[in-house]
């Protein structure tokens, strides 16, 4: 075991847990944060992603040692009232069925919007591509990036 620190949605979090520990399993087993969801274990899907210093990672193949000291951000992080413009965007929009992936496509969504507010298509198809939907509101999730990018500016 080693002790870890974490910043996680701005708050500090200090840890003894196993180094190789993928960060999913500590933020929703021991930070109580269930909105990154587990897909497929080995970062194809997409339904654990989380921001790291800003970037997009998959937390379920990212060991907690390596998230040391950086800055991550969860879904619950994004906005304190689920009022970021990408979480606005998807409720306008009705986005989700089963709502499985959509925690993730908002984080990757909220990053390339960060630093490109408005995306061509090309450009959020090959962002987004890198995420699984099992329902197929691809069509949805595409609209919804380019509303939440006009809402940011």
């Amino acid at each position: 075991m080693a002790e870890i620190k974490l910043k996680i949605n701005g708050q500090d979090h200090q840890t003894s847990i196993d180094p190789t520990t993928p960060l999913l399993w500590y933020l929703r087993e021991h930070a109580d944060l269930v909105g990154t969801k587990y897909g497929c274990g080995i970062a194809q899907c997409g339904a654990c992603t989380v921001h790291m210093n800003g970037n997009p990672i998959r937390s379920c193949v990212m060991p907690i040692s390596a998230v040391a000291d950086a800055e991550i951000t969860t879904i619950e992080g994004l906005s304190e009232n689920g009022d970021h413009p990408v979480q606005q965007a998807w409720s306008e929009l009705d986005v989700p069925q089963c709502g499985y992936c959509q925690a993730g496509q908002m984080m990757t969504a909220s990053a390339l919007l960060r630093d490109n507010k408005k995306p061509s298509e090309e450009e959020i198809e090959a962002t987004m591509s890198a995420h699984i939907c099992r329902c197929g509101t691809y069509h949805r999730i595409k609209k919804a990036v380019k509303l939440a990018g006009e809402k940011m500016g």
